[in-house]
């Protein structure tokens, strides 16, 4: 088996060592598989490393049928013996920050309120985990972040072992233990003892920090999201920034924006209002505009250059309860396409989806409504004037 460098020192990121064996994947990936390693493959809730060997990209590492596999970006060459490898530190040394932070917030959580943890999933951006739980409290939370930042200030030295079962059974585990053979231990004196496989750091300072950003509920659970050591640092410098830039279009003191936006949001709610208000009274003057002359065939029709297809819809709606109307064509030219409404009054008893049928095939186009409405659209394979001929023909044919 690949000696695992990463076990023996977790602030290693520079090796050599000997290619043991190079292939591929059944999905073509090309994977070395070394002698020794300090690269940390996927595993326990923590994401793998990155870095390179020999300057050649390693995008993934896997531990699969007891062997190391170091996913590359292209094949090493057939030659190849001796391999210099490198390790992304700063990859790895967030999700040591990450991971330990989480065996942490998972303890205070579980000794404190008696909420264990389910699941736990360390992400690019935040850490998750499950809580068994259906409700997380303000106070709780303030409690809880106020426990887990004063155990990261103490400075609490953090320990990883391997021992077998008998010995490992003799500290306060947090989970039983499911295996036989010798199990990995990480240690925090008084706070945590617990069987895990992940990368942690030497002290509980090196955490730094954590952050609480929210919960949700999940499946009869609570989903808890927080952040630790530089991602706290990053977060803050996020929000830091925009608050800058917003202070820039609201010029209020930090204290006072909240109230400031809420002004401004409540304003635009009804500005919009009236906004709709006069649309819909200029729709019905439009309509009793287009009342106002209606031809021979009964067929009321426009056309318009670039009007949204929610525009004739309204229009439509608003023509035909005007009053005493047979028929209504609107028509929309967009660059490369055409959109319709087509209408009639309580008096017509024909399906105007059976008319819509006709027109569809003549601009390849789709749609469809209630019988004394429909609406659709297609491409501009002829003139909106002759779409309107079209249609009054359509109708005339169906009378």
């Amino acid at each position: 088996m690949t000696r695992k460098l990463y076990y023996e020192d977790a602030y290693l990121t520079e090796f050599d060592t000997e290619v043991r064996k190079v292939d591929q994947d059944n999905s073509g990936r090309y994977y070395a598989v070394l002698e020794e390693t300090a690269f940390y493959p996927t595993g326990g809730g923590q994401p793998h490393d990155t870095g390179s060997l020999n300057g050649l990209e390693v995008t993934d590492v896997e531990e699969i049928d007891g062997e190391i596999r170091h996913y590359l970006s292209e094949r090493f060459p057939a030659e190849l013996i001796t391999i210099h490898g490198s390790v992304n530190w700063e990859r790895r040394y967030d999700h040591m920050q990450q991971h330990n932070g989480q065996h942490i917030v998972s303890a205070v959580f579980q000794d404190r309120f008696g909420v264990p943890t389910t699941s736990f999933h360390l992400g690019k951006d935040t850490v998750t985990i499950d809580l068994d739980t259906d409700n997380l409290t303000g106070e709780l939370l303030r409690d809880a972040e106020e426990r887990v930042n004063k155990i990261i200030r103490n400075h609490l030295e953090i320990e990883a072992k391997w021992v077998d079962v008998e010995e490992a059974n003799k500290y306060p585990l947090r989970k039983s233990l499911s295996v036989e053979e010798d199990v990995r231990l990480v240690i925090i004196p008084g706070v945590d003892y617990n069987g895990c496989g992940g990368t942690h750091p030497q002290s509980t300072s090196e955490v730094m920090a954590v952050k609480f950003l929210g919960w949700t509920r999940n499946k009869k659970q609570v989903r808890l999201e927080f952040a630790c050591g530089n991602r706290v640092l990053n977060k803050l410098e996020e929000k830091h920034r925009i608050v800058t830039d917003l202070k820039q279009l609201v010029r209020r003191p930090e204290d006072e924006l909240t109230s400031e936006v809420n002004s401004i949001l409540l304003e635009s709610k009804e500005k919009d209002r009236k906004i709709t208000e006069l649309e819909e009274q200029l729709i019905k003057y439009e309509a009793k505009q287009l009342m106002s002359n209606i031809p021979a065939d009964g067929v009321v029709y426009r056309v318009y250059k670039h009007r949204p297809i929610k525009d004739l819809q309204s229009l439509g709606k608003a023509v035909v309860a005007s009053g005493d109307i047979e028929y209504v064509v609107l028509v929309s030219e967009q660059e490369d396409q055409l959109q319709f409404v087509l209408a009639h009054g309580d008096a017509v008893e024909q399906n105007l989806n059976h008319i819509a049928k006709k027109i569809f095939p003549i601009i390849e186009g789709k749609g469809g409504g209630k019988p004394n409405f429909v609406q659709g659209g297609g491409k501009k394979l002829i003139e909106a004037d002759e779409l309107v001929t079209k249609m009054k023909q359509a109708i005339n044919d169906c009378e």
